[in-house]
């Protein structure tokens, strides 16, 4: 499957640069695989949209500020983004210009050794005074923000904008977009009027904003991410599925997860599933996403979500399908675009 079948073009100004505010007053385009059909809404009628029997299933992850600037024994300037806890104080980083192993980098309120290093990222063992680091990344981080988000926001409106109200498990270096829309009111009317919500962790890595590179899309290498399931939640999804109600999943990540689970039956772990055309979901029946990137993972997905074996409409490319005429129609109605954008219901 090629790469050129993803392709589809989008005028910059139609980038969003910060969410709209209040956060559920984003657009909201509402696709029926089944009709094709339309319907443009915003996203605090979600609660009208929505059954009473749908199960929505959210990414509790919390992004942390993760971007730190540092320097090397030399004086030389490096920045660093710090990605997962390998083990105790010992973490995996990506950075340019990273010193050699053995070497260190001095940030303001701690320091690290490089003890593993290659191109790009690093491994390293922080040195903390007995802190925990996430405090200490509290301080000083900065929180990090797609390439494509241009304005230069002040870090506590940033980090307050690029957090889902729900987020409770510290762990991602990107928000899980979809999620962004939701406000504790619209949480509320959804709540009372007896949606069931249920949630899931993926701490979302710099992967998510990789292109696919191959051109042909099946050798793409997909980023790992560590995710995982409550018990609790499993068994409750499991008898929602069960009882024939339908499974909202709110984001590609979750997505992600819940396919997972369904194939490995396993409730933590680290997944690399790529989903695109010719995939057969099995879990989740609906899904809220943002409008996502030419060429990435996240445009192969819903692209398989809205095309055979899950609809009756065959996948040829991008631009000719259900899923791009959707888009097509988004830009011609100026939605906004990417993580700080406009949402979709694909039902």
């Amino acid at each position: 499957m090629k790469r050129s079948r993803f392709e589809y073009s989008l005028p910059k100004n139609f980038i969003a640069n910060a969410p709209a505010n209040p956060r559920d007053h984003s657009r909201l385009l509402v696709l029926d695989r089944v009709t094709a059909s339309i319907q443009h809404k915003h996203f605090y009628d979600l609660s009208d949209i929505v059954s009473s029997t749908d199960v929505l299933v959210m990414n509790n992850t919390k992004v942390f500020p993760a971007r730190v600037f540092g320097k090397r024994t030399t004086g030389g300037a490096v920045e660093v983004l710090f990605l997962k806890e390998l083990e105790n104080n010992i973490w995996e980083i990506l950075g340019k210009n990273l010193p050699k192993i053995g070497e260190q980098i001095i940030f303001s309120n701690f320091y690290a050794k490089v003890i593993k290093k290659g191109l790009h990222t690093a491994k390293i063992r922080v040195f903390t005074g007995g802190k925990r680091l996430l405090d200490l990344l509290i301080l000083e981080g900065k929180t990090p923000i797609p390439p494509y988000i241009t304005a230069k926001l002040p870090e506590k409106s940033l980090r307050a904008k690029y957090q889902t109200v729900y987020a409770g498990v510290v762990g991602s270096v990107a928000a899980p977009t979809a999620g962004l829309h939701f406000t504790r009111k619209l949480l509320a009317k959804l709540k009372q009027k007896g949606v069931m919500m249920q949630y899931v962790t993926l701490h979302v890595g710099p992967g998510t904003f990789s292109p696919i590179k191959e051109t042909d899309i099946t050798k793409h290498k997909m980023h790992s991410e560590y995710y995982s399931v409550s018990k609790e939640t499993v068994r409750a999804l499991n008898n929602a599925k069960k009882h024939s109600k339908r499974i909202v999943a709110v984001g590609t990540t979750t997505a992600r997860v819940l396919e997972t689970i369904s194939k490995n039956k396993k409730l933590s772990g680290n997944t690399d599933i790529f989903i695109y055309p010719e995939y057969k979901f099995n879990f989740v029946d609906a899904l809220i996403t943002n409008f996502h990137l030419p060429h990435s993972t996240l445009l192969a997905l819903v692209s398989a979500f809205v095309s055979k074996p899950n609809t009756n409409e065959d996948f040829t490319d991008f631009k000719s399908s259900l899923i791009g005429k959707a888009y097509q129609e988004a830009i011609r109605k100026e939605y906004r675009f990417y993580s700080f954008g406009d949402a979709m219901l694909i039902a």
